[in-house]
């Protein structure tokens, strides 16, 4: 492991404050220290990087230049400790990328699985609020 040079300092890549809400959408949260906020930063930084280089290698394996959802799975797979949380959250693959697609135009239909009861999906997080009915008589 390479050593920092005294002068440098370690600055994640990602946004704090979008990191900070994603947290806080834990009700056993309240308040977010700012080194833990760091440290959770940079571990999900970490993560990312070897999901993405194991799903690069995947890729190159199967003589792919794009990344596809099924790479992904397969090096979640080899990966056991990722394996154990991340495999029931990704999506089933539609259908194998060797094979031909039937019909380019026709939109995907995602089938959500329910939630435990007090969790959220981190869709709903990156979601713009709907407008409500009463906002818009109000706008009118």
């Amino acid at each position: 492991m390479a050593e920092e040079e005294p002068g440098e300092a370690i600055r994640p890549e990602f946004p704090m404050g979008r990191i900070k809400k994603i947290m806080k959408l834990d009700k056993d949260i309240g308040k977010v220290n700012s080194e833990a906020l760091f440290l959770v930063s940079c571990a999900t930084e970490l993560f990312l990087e070897l999901l993405a280089e194991k799903s690069a290698e995947v890729a190159a394996e199967k003589k792919r230049k794009t990344v596809k959802l099924e790479h992904i799975r397969i090096a979640v797979k080899r990966h056991q400790s990722i394996s154990d949380f991340l495999l029931d959250s990704l999506p089933l693959p539609s259908q194998p990328s060797d094979a031909p697609a039937k019909d380019e135009n026709r939109t995907r239909v995602v089938v959500d699985k329910v939630a435990p009861e007090g969790t959220r999906r981190i869709d709903d997080f990156f979601r713009r609020p709907e407008k409500t009915a009463s906002a818009e008589t109000n706008e009118t």
